[in-house]
C-alpha cells in the first residue's frame, strides 16, 4: 500500500534535535485529512495532496505549530508501503528531514 491513510510515527531532523511525532492520516469524502500529534499538542493538517511518484507517492502537507516555538511547516515525502521519506521546511529555515514508518493495524 502506497497511500498515505493510517497511523505514522515520524522522525523529524530539527535544528534544534530530533522530534518524535504521530500522524494520522485518513481518507474521506472531501480528501484525505490529518493530525498530527506531539509534546501535549494536537493540530490539524491542511492541504494535504497525494500524487504518483516514480515510486511510490508523492504527499504534501502544511501544518501550523507552536511547539517549540510558532511555526508554519511544509512537508513534502514519498510514500513506498510501510515507509516514508521526505523534508520539511519552516519559511526560510533549512530543510529539516523526515522519516518514518506506519504502525500495524
Amino acid at each position: 500500500m502506497n497511500s498515505i491513510v493510517g497511523t505514522w510515527d515520524l522522525r523529524l531532523r530539527t535544528p534544534v534535535g530530533t522530534l518524535a511525532v504521530v500522524y494520522t492520516f485518513t481518507d474521506t469524502v472531501a480528501g484525505p485529512r490529518g493530525l498530527a500529534e506531539s509534546t501535549g499538542e494536537t493540530v490539524s493538517l491542511t492541504d494535504i495532496e497525494e500524487q504518483a511518484a516514480a515510486e511510490g507517492r508523492r504527499v504534501t502537507w502544511r501544518q501550523l505549530v507552536t511547539r517549540p516555538m510558532r511555526l508554519n511547516l511544509d512537508f513534502d515525502v514519498t510514500v513506498v508501503g510501510d515507509t516514508l521519506t521526505g523534508h520539511s521546511r519552516a519559511g526560510r529555515l533549512p530543510r529539516s528531514s523526515v522519516t518514518g514508518t506506519r504502525r500495524p493495524g
